[in-house]
């Protein structure tokens, strides 16, 4: 079985250069593949077949277990799915970025399932990750851009956004609470299936945390609460930004306070802004620009458009950017209003390593440059990200157990 394992820069049409091997259209050395029968694995492949059983009522995937692929938790899905496309008796099964958004333990539990089949099925694996690459798969290489031409891995050249020139543009505030979120033994049970016990975190201005989990420990739940969506947080000792939760405040009195960003925003940025309109919504907390700016709004994301080096995109449209440069373009929407509290939910999934480090030394510079408090949620501990402090949530019969961990260096 000849197997390949592939390093896509994210200047890659993947979607393009997926549908023309599955079409055996490909050119050059993966032309081996044409006249075979190949499947997708990839987390959109997932989402469509649970999107499937759900509307038509049927177990498609795991009539065994009769249970709905969604009942079960990330990393089960993706090995139940594996033995779903196996069942369609494919000669290849290509294998999107199989480990993102998968804990540790899972990670290694569905490597170890991939290389199980390897004896059967022929492999490619997709990846935006040099360390992703599997072990056991011998043909390696990497394309960076639409020729789809195999190349030899090269080291990845770091980005930078390293000139001392540069100050952020924001001012240095301090804020009015110290204080920013206050749990004090909160408990949290959907059905009678307890999820968090006896958890108690204290965030505060200026603090880089990052919080870690295995998948359904409870990371979205504590994001919920923190960001006032969660009802659960209602008969609870929970402070936010200075006011008892269930003491009259609103949502959106919460929200004002919270820079946030996941890779599903994206997606709601469709229609034809261009990239100064998006930034600058982020001082209304829009999708989209409704309101007519002031001249020191534009001035300020003029000088972040300078610092993220993008000036000369400022007219282009936003979907028309690269998927790196859509995301540090979010990251800075997200901090463009100089929030008390930055929310990053896996801001690095699918970014290959150059839009990686990208990434990184911009939420660097917000630590060092800023007052804003970042809350930093990822699987990965990545080598150049220095958090103060890492909150890890450890699963038990009773709920997920909070554990500290306090960094001397940072």
């Amino acid at each position: 079985m000849k197997h390949w394992d592939i390093l896509l820069s994210n200047q890659v049409d993947k979607k393009i250069f997926i549908n023309t091997l599955l079409s055996g259209e490909i050119q050059g050395e993966l032309a081996d593949f044409n006249n075979l029968k190949g499947i997708l694995y990839s987390d959109i492949s997932i989402q469509k077949l649970i999107e499937q059983e759900y509307q038509y009522e049927s177990i498609e995937a795991t009539a065994e277990s009769k249970r709905n692929l969604r009942t079960f938790s990330s990393g089960e899905r993706k090995k139940e799915f594996l033995i779903y496309c196996l069942k369609q008796k494919p000669d290849y099964i290509i294998l999107d970025n199989p480990l993102d958004h998968l804990d540790h333990a899972s990670r290694i539990e569905l490597t170890a399932a991939i290389e199980n089949i390897s004896n059967s099925v022929r492999i490619i694996q997709l990846v935006n990750r040099i360390d992703d690459l599997l072990a056991f798969i011998r043909n390696k290489a990497q394309i960076d851009n639409n020729s789809f031409e195999l190349k030899t891995i090269n080291a990845i050249k770091k980005n930078s956004i390293e000139n001392d020139s540069y100050k952020m543009p924001i001012h240095q505030e301090v804020f009015d609470n110290r204080v920013l979120v206050k749990m004090n033994s909160i408990n949290v049970s959907y059905d009678e299936r307890p999820i968090i016990d006896s958890l108690s975190w204290t965030i505060r201005q200026g603090e880089f945390w990052q919080l870690i989990g295995p998948n359904g420990s409870g990371k979205s739940t504590l994001l919920s609460l923190i960001s006032g969506d969660n009802s659960k947080g209602y008969g609870q000792d929970v402070e936010l930004f200075g006011r008892k939760k269930g003491s009259g405040e609103s949502v959106w009195d919460i929200k004002k306070q919270i820079g946030y960003f996941n890779t599903a925003m994206t997606d709601l940025f469709n229609k034809r802004y261009n990239l100064e309109e998006m930034i600058l919504s982020g001082f209304f907390d829009s999708i989209g620009l409704y309101t007519e700016p002031t001249s020191l709004q534009k001035r300020i994301v003029s000088q972040w458009l300078e610092l993220i080096e993008m000036s000369h995109l400022k007219n282009k449209i936003f979907n028309r950017l690269s998927i790196g440069q859509q995301r540090v373009a979010l990251i800075t929407r997200a901090v463009i209003k100089h929030p008390p509290l930055l929310v990053l939910d896996e801001p690095l999934e699918g970014l290959d390593d150059h839009n990686v480090a990208l990434v990184i030394q911009l939420i660097n510079t917000i630590k060092k440059e800023t007052n804003s408090t970042i809350l930093f949620v990822s699987h990965r501990m990545e080598p150049n990200l220095y958090p103060d402090s890492v909150l890890e949530l450890i699963p038990s019969p009773s709920g997920s157990k909070g554990i500290i961990h306090y960094h001397s260096e940072n």
